[in-house]
């Protein structure tokens, strides 16, 4: 028997101002609880080197301690805030942080890789519990006036920590062991549980029905067999588990397509890829992050492998973009609300293309000033123009009743291009099954210029040119 109405909407709270010692907790504990998952996607690339020594695996082996995580959130993370809005943002909240602990303990002390990846998977799907309760909770319980300020104050501290991750995390991987990576999320987990239970109330949406599992099923499943084919074929060829996987995971791909058209309340409304903003400003987010994914997961190796830099010097190389981002973002979401986000959406990602180019040029005997820094800032530059515009164009193409749903897809994409990517682009650029990067470096980059250009000419024919009139609140895309 469905929920009445009543049964659903229950539990509404008196809203918090920001400036009382309760708001400023609640930021502090959201804040603390996302940004141990974005910093774990951060800091995580910067150990595979260390990894790779320590349990003696090829390529194929570190794809899958990245890609078991992104198969995980970019599956579930629709699914995880629609849980969140129909048993409670707080428990779910707490539940995902928790969950996320535990599986970081696993990660820290796996004896084998397997074990590792299996502990990789179980952070994912509690990233996807934790990550879209974050700004729920602040939208549901901070006053309306304060609004604002809170999501500023949020995207700082997770800014900050996203700043200081690759320093810490090189530090911890050279002075003891990349499993600190891991094991520092215990303690962090802990604090921002405390802070939730103390200080967030319990909020709920007004939302009917059960939750769409056969579609959260489906795309886990679909996603994992696909994933599994693309990593395995290059080292295993066309074995029968292979092919076994691929059919089961297309197969199961076509059946998400199937409920979600079906399901009265879809987990992905596909009716909202019939709005052609919507649809081409997410067609842009997989290939730009796409190559972002691919970009990020390969540069670290070859910087450290090839180039010999130490985790410290490869983590603290990137720290331009981050630092562009924390200083320009918000200029760059000002100018498209000015202009219309298709110029920034079109230009962006023609200067991220140039980045990749310039990449190609980093090679053992490089020279960080350079080599490497040019590259860098102009990959951060090409983030400042394309990121925010991004996110404002696929929001603001969808009603206010719909945004909360928009931006959970929106992340969801960002995540499973990276997932895919990883999983693709070593093989097809020719990056060695026994690990070492070499020319497939270059190639990767080449292709990964080649995804931008194409990004930026699908935002070019899909996002209208009027400007936007309102930025809808959007969670990160990290």
């Amino acid at each position: 028997m469905m929920p009445s109405q009543s049964d659903a909407t229950v539990l509404r709270v008196t809203t918090i101002r920001l400036a009382t010692p309760q708001g400023r907790w609640l930021i502090a504990a959201t804040a603390l609880g996302s940004g141990i998952a974005f910093l774990d996607g951060t800091v995580v690339n910067t150990a595979l080197p260390a990894i790779r020594r320590d349990f003696h695996t090829s390529i194929s082996g570190l794809q899958w301690v990245v890609t078991s995580y992104l198969l995980a959130v970019g599956s579930l993370l629709v699914f995880g805030g629609s849980l969140g809005d129909r048993l409670g943002r707080r428990k779910i909240f707490v539940i995902g942080v928790i969950g996320f602990s535990i599986a970081s303990l696993g990660c820290g002390l796996a004896p084998t890789l397997p074990l590792l990846v299996a502990a990789r998977l179980v952070q994912g799907v509690a990233a996807a519990l934790l990550v879209p309760g974050s700004l729920a909770l602040i939208s549901a319980t901070i006053d309306p006036r304060d609004r604002g300020a809170a999501i500023g104050r949020w995207t700082g501290a997770t800014g900050v920590a996203s700043a200081i991750g690759p320093f810490v995390g090189g530090w911890l991987i050279d002075s003891v062991s990349w499993r600190l990576v891991f094991l520092i999320n215990v303690p962090l987990a802990a604090g921002a549980v405390f802070l939730a239970v103390r200080f967030i109330p319990e909020t709920r949406g007004a939302v009917v029905g059960r939750p769409d599992f056969g579609g959260a099923a489906s795309l886990s499943v679909g996603l994992a067999g696909v994933v599994y084919a693309l990593i395995e074929q290059p080292r295993r060829g066309w074995a029968p588990v292979v092919v076994v996987a691929a059919s089961v995971g297309v197969g199961a791909l076509l059946l998400f397509a199937l409920i979600e058209s079906r399901h009265p309340q879809p987990m992905v409304p596909l009716s909202v890829f019939r709005n052609r903003q919507f649809a081409g400003g997410n067609a842009v987010t997989f290939v730009v992050y796409a190559a972002l994914g691919a970009v990020l997961f390969l540069l670290t190796l070859h910087l450290q492998q090839d180039l010999g830099y130490s985790a410290l010097e490869a983590g603290a190389s990137t720290l331009p973009i981050t630092v562009m981002m924390l200083l320009l973002s918000s200029r760059s979401g000002a100018l498209a609300q000015r202009i219309g986000p298709r110029l920034p959406m079109t230009i962006g990602p023609v200067v991220l293309s140039m980045a990749f180019v310039l990449f190609r040029r980093v090679a053992p005997g490089a020279h960080y000033v350079a080599v490497v820094l040019p590259a860098v800032v102009v990959m951060g530059l090409g983030l400042v123009i394309t990121v925010s515009p991004l996110t404002t164009a696929v929001l603001s193409a969808i009603t206010d009743r719909r945004a909360g749903v928009a931006s959970a897809i929106n992340n969801a994409v960002s995540r499973v291009a990276a997932l895919l990517s990883i999983a693709t682009l070593p093989a097809l650029a020719g990056v060695s099954v026994g690990g070492e990067l070499g020319p497939g470096f270059r190639n990767a980059m080449s292709i990964c210029g080649v995804l931008c250009v194409v990004g930026g000419a699908l935002a070019w024919a899909t996002i209208r040119a009027p400007k936007t009139s309102q930025m809808q609140l959007a969670e990160p895309l990290a």
